[in-house]
C-alpha cells in the first residue's frame, strides 16, 4: 500500500514531456529552448541556460542552469519586449559582431586573433538577433 502512494507521489512529479527542442551554442553558454508539455496538455517555453563552471575541472564537468518557464498568454508581449530591447542595443551599438560558437578544445581567444589576422574586418551580420515576429 506505502509503494503504491510512493509511486504516485513519484509520478505526479515527473518531468513534463519535451515536445520540441532546440539548441543554441552562444560562446561558453548553450541555451535550450524546450517546448513542454503540462499535465492539462498545454504547451509553454522552457528557455535553459547551461554554462560550465569556471574551475571545473573534475572528470564529470559541472554546469550552471537557469530557466525560464514562457507561457503561452505571455508570448506576444515576451516577443514585444525582446525585440525592444535588441533595438535599442542596435541603435545604441550599430551592427553587432556574430560570436564563434564555443569549441572547448580550442583556445578561443588564439582563435579570435587568428580570425582577424586573416580577414581585415570582423564578422558581421545584419542586427542582434534578426527581428522576432509574433507570426514566425
Amino acid at each position: 500500500m506505502i509503494n503504491q502512494m510512493e509511486n504516485r507521489r513519484f509520478e505526479d512529479k515527473k518531468e513534463p514531456e519535451i515536445v520540441y527542442s532546440r539548441s543554441v551554442k552562444a560562446g561558453k553558454r548553450i541555451y535550450y529552448l524546450d517546448v513542454k508539455k503540462a499535465r492539462n496538455e498545454d504547451l509553454y517555453l522552457c528557455i535553459t541556460e547551461s554554462k560550465r563552471k569556471s574551475g571545473a575541472e573534475e572528470e564529470t564537468p559541472v554546469f550552471e542552469k537557469h530557466k525560464v518557464f514562457l507561457y503561452k498568454e505571455d508570448f506576444a508581449h515576451f516577443v514585444e519586449g525582446l525585440n525592444d530591447v535588441i533595438g535599442y542595443v542596435e541603435k545604441q551599438l550599430g551592427q553587432i559582431e556574430e560570436r564563434q560558437a564555443w569549441n572547448p578544445e580550442e583556445n578561443n581567444d588564439a582563435a579570435a586573433d587568428t580570425e582577424e589576422k586573416d580577414s581585415d574586418e570582423p564578422k558581421k551580420r545584419k542586427g542582434l538577433f534578426g527581428r522576432l515576429s509574433k507570426k514566425d
